[in-house]
């Protein structure tokens, strides 16, 4: 025990002698989790607070283009700038001026009215509920198509959510006109009620409960549980660094003469360097929870939760430092250590899931995504956080990332052992 923490205080003091590995492992993630969440909330309060300026160009002006126009100015999400001409839109929208243009062509309210009046007519007439039961023929009419003219810088996303919601908003149109049509058709009367226009199937978002509240994600609780995880397996490049650096100096040959293993000099990296990935994040959880409330991102709520994120720290820190003590223990310079490691660390967050979502993946990296320990640790943390499971639901993940710390140590102290036998 005594040489184990030799070992530790050993450890200890290489890295409060190491400035730039310190910034590493505390600086650089509080600047990441701060610029990510505040570029991220500020997204979500664009989306809902502010309106988008977009060009509409009615050449109808009838009765569908008046509803398609108030439906759309009452989303609270579009400003909509009436133009007269559809090739001026088209040029400020080209040009980058304006994200949106929507253009309503000719004759809409006309040819909709006139198309669906003879469809209905047509019906009544089959079941003879027509006095006169003849078929008329239909007028041929062109199909109508409401032109979208988007800026080519603008994102996927925003293109399919206004594509999306135009479409539903025009299906709408003509179903109230077919009711409509039918009404004239069998009632006199215009104020009896046939067909209720009111829609029968809603949505309603139903979120977990916590204390009988409702508990809302919001983008801190995103953005902290996967920013913190991306922090803890950067303790890797001053782990594996001044593990190089021992064998370069001759500090490990001095250990072999002294009657210490392997395996002791790595427990006290493993002691100093967990200590530190949970020092990391008890101080991210006070950002949250402190600091984010006072430059206007949304707090944190760790309330209950403490002593599940603390064992999921331990055991994503513990991953970390297995993965940073295989590397220190096969790499032969810094050249080697630090690129590959902070490659390797960017490769694991994309696979697991912290740069893009995994069920936005192909189905072959959402398979591959299993294997990275940082998609065990993200999705411990987000059960802890955002689905309010208990310790139980976490033992599968917390299993994994603890067996990845077991072999990846196992696997440096047997590599070692080999090196120097030969």
């Amino acid at each position: 025990m005594h040489k184990l923490w030799a070992s530790t205080y050993k450890e200890f003091l290489l890295l409060t002698r190491d400035i730039g590995g310190l910034a590493v492992l505390f600086l650089m993630p509080i600047l990441l989790v701060i610029t990510i969440t505040t570029i991220q909330d500020g997204t979500f309060k664009i989306i809902k607070e502010t309106k988008i300026p977009v060009l509409w160009v009615d050449q109808d002006k009838g009765e569908i283009s008046k509803t398609i126009y108030d439906g759309l100015a009452n989303s609270q999400t579009l400003d909509l700038i009436e133009n007269a001409s559809e090739a001026d839109a088209k040029d400020l929208v080209f040009k980058g001026d304006y994200q949106l243009a929507i253009i309503i062509p000719e004759n809409l309210s006309k040819d909709l009215t006139q198309k669906v009046d003879e469809n209905v007519t047509g019906i009544m007439a089959k079941f003879g509920l027509e006095e006169d039961s003849t078929i008329a023929a239909k007028t041929p009419l062109e199909q109508k198509e409401v032109r979208l003219y988007f800026d080519p810088a603008t994102q996927f996303a925003f293109k399919s959510s206004i594509k999306n919601g135009i479409d539903q908003m025009i299906a709408k149109v003509e179903t109230q006109s077919i009711y409509k049509a039918f009404q004239e058709q069998i009632s006199d009367d215009p104020t009896e009620v046939i067909f209720e226009k009111e829609p029968f199937i809603s949505f309603k978002e139903i979120v977990p409960e916590g204390n009988e509240e409702e508990l809302i994600p919001n983008s801190t609780q995103h953005n902290i549980p996967a920013w913190t995880l991306f922090a803890i397996f950067f303790i890797i490049l001053p782990l594996s660094i001044n593990m190089v650096k021992e064998k370069n100096q001759g500090t490990f040959v001095r250990l072999r003469t002294n009657p210490i293993s392997y395996a002791t000099v790595l427990g006290g990296k493993t002691l100093v360097y967990l200590f530190v990935s949970l020092l990391q994040f008890g101080l991210m959880l006070l950002i949250g929870v402190y600091l984010f409330p006072s430059i206007g991102l949304p707090k944190l709520d760790v309330s209950g939760k403490i002593p599940l994120l603390f064992v999921v720290a331990f055991f994503a820190g513990l991953a970390a430092i297995g993965l940073g003590l295989l590397l220190g223990t096969i790499a032969k310079s810094q050249e080697q250590s630090a690129p590959f490691g902070a490659t390797f660390v960017v490769i694991l967050a994309a696979l697991g899931g912290v740069w893009v979502p995994v069920f936005a993946m192909p189905s072959f990296m959402q398979t591959l995504s299993k294997l990275s320990p940082m998609n065990w640790g993200l999705e411990a943390f987000y059960g802890v956080f955002l689905r309010n499971v208990g310790f139980g639901e976490l033992l599968p993940e917390i299993s994994l990332l603890f067996l990845f710390f077991v072999a990846t140590a196992a696997i440096a102290i047997v590599y070692n052992e080999r090196k120097n036998a030969v």
